[in-house]
């Protein structure tokens, strides 16, 4: 998918369209998840310092990001790759590899023709385009690594297929960090070496190669600079941990304040984990000092639990014996060796049953002032993030432009309408509510239109443009 995040905020805000969006986290600390193309004109890219965006690219959209509706707008996009073969390989909300062969939709057995291959990447395209509103890239070629390639020259909104034959001299003039697993040390290495490009890489010979990385290593990296990649599509990944964190604008030192946060990190985190119909046995606590020095502490439960209350004790207790007096920049909660079951925590159990010596449940703690949460609990805080939604009892629905000195503004629109009006509100006005996002379809088109399509790539967004100030 195009600049996914950013695309959502797009076509879900009438007023966006064509104009520079940036999505990620709106603090001091904050980094950029994905921005529009409008916004990469000007040098915004993902992972950059969100204050760095700023200075480039002041009258973009800045938005905070929704990622229960990225999900949304993803399942739909992953439904349609499945329904194109059965080998679906998702890497990120926006990514995906799909094996064709499995399908048998185009070319049965063997290779596919390379005309099959590419109608079935164009009539993906418009099933995205068609159930969504939104625009995909296609790659499409005989490997994993070079569909990825494929998928990536395809951008924005285009597709790309490699015949089987020019995979070398296709590779040969690109750098070596476009070949997986080479990351900076690696190509230092390399660069050392006088090798830059993937056909400098070829040209090397093997030999040199595992000289220079070891065995395993060298001899992938050799495979690959001639076009060979024998790593399968697979379908499902067990996931092995699941986890949360925060980074907080200003250095915690407060040893209530962190205690508090982990309680609130580890709710969120069981929350994850019994969505995803999980229970796990170790709680994994990680703590980032002022100084980005990293430490996690971890402990082993008797059996898998999916009790929040469990997981906030055993978190609790690991971040106490953790030094945090200099000042804590971000805090994690997670948990792993995840099983399909759970076996509930016995003192938990006797709590509940009311048996004479027993702990009792220790209760959630209230979140934290100045964060947002959902319902009630924003409502009570009245603290309102550019980007989220919200409806009004006179206007309807609508999303937050901008708050401060008391006061919010919303633009009134959505999915399908024109560009709305913007009125500005008091924080606490009786009359305005947090609302559920309205998928970008909405008002487009009556229902999602899942036919059969290929395989498709995607990356993370940017922020919207020229968020107004209050």
């Amino acid at each position: 998918m195009d600049a996914f995040y950013a695309a959502v905020e797009q076509a879900a805000k009438p007023s966006l369209r064509g104009k520079p969006v940036i999505v990620g986290g709106l603090g001091p600390r904050g980094v950029v998840a994905t921005a529009s193309y409008e916004a990469r004109v000007f040098g915004v890219h993902s992972a950059m310092p969100m204050a760095q965006a700023r200075r480039l690219c002041p009258n973009a959209a800045y938005l905070t990001p929704r990622f229960g509706l990225y999900r949304r707008v993803s399942e739909v996009v992953m439904g349609l790759l499945r329904e194109l073969s059965p080998l679906v390989e998702p890497l990120s909300l926006d990514e995906a590899f799909v094996d064709l062969q499995a399908g048998g939709a185009g070319g049965g057995a063997g290779r596919w023709p390379a005309g099959a291959a590419r109608a079935v990447g164009e009539r993906l395209r418009r099933d995205i385009r068609a159930a969504t509103g939104l625009s995909g890239s296609v790659g499409l070629a005989g490997s994993k690594m070079l569909a990825k390639i494929a998928s990536e020259q395809a951008k924005p909104d285009g597709l790309v297929v490699i015949p089987p034959g020019t995979e070398r001299a296709l590779l040969a003039p690109m750098p070596v960090r476009t070949l997986p697993g080479v990351g900076p040390a690696t190509a230092q290495t390399l660069r050392r070496a006088g090798i830059a490009t993937v056909g400098e890489i070829a040209e090397a010979g093997e030999a040199e190669l595992v000289r220079l990385l070891g065995r395993a290593h060298g001899g992938a990296l050799y495979a690959m600079a001639q076009g060979i990649d024998e790593r399968p599509v697979v379908a499902e990944r067990d996931a092995k941990s699941v986890s949360v964190e925060d980074t907080f604008d200003t250095d915690l030192t407060d040893r209530a304040r962190i205690q508090a946060e982990i309680a609130r990190l580890a709710d969120r985190c069981v929350a994850r984990l019994r969505a995803a119909g999980r229970s796990g046995r170790t709680v994994v606590v990680k703590v980032r000092s002022y100084d980005f020095s990293t430490l996690t502490r971890s402990e082993t439960l008797r059996g898998p639990t999916d009790d929040p209350a469990v997981v906030r004790e055993a978190a609790a207790r690991l971040v106490e014996g953790v030094d945090t007096t200099a000042g804590v920049r971000l805090l994690g909660v997670g948990v792993s060796g995840l099983a399909d079951f759970t076996q509930e925590d016995l003192f938990a159990q006797a709590g509940a049953a009311g048996l004479p010596g027993a702990r009792p449940p220790e209760p959630a703690p209230p979140p934290a002032a100045g964060r947002a949460g959902s319902g009630r609990e924003t409502e009570a805080v009245r603290h309102w993030l550019p980007g989220l939604d919200v409806r009004h009892t006179r206007y309807g629905p609508g999303w937050v432009q901008g708050s401060g000195l008391g006061r919010v503004t919303v633009r009134f629109e959505r999915p399908g309408s024109p560009p709305g009006r913007v009125r500005t509100f008091a924080v606490d006005d009786p009359e305005l509510e947090p609302s559920e996002p309205l998928p970008p379809w909405d008002g487009q088109v009556s229902e999602p239109a899942i036919r059969p399509n290929v395989m498709s790539s995607s990356e993370a967004g940017a922020p919207a443009p020229g968020t107004p100030s209050p």
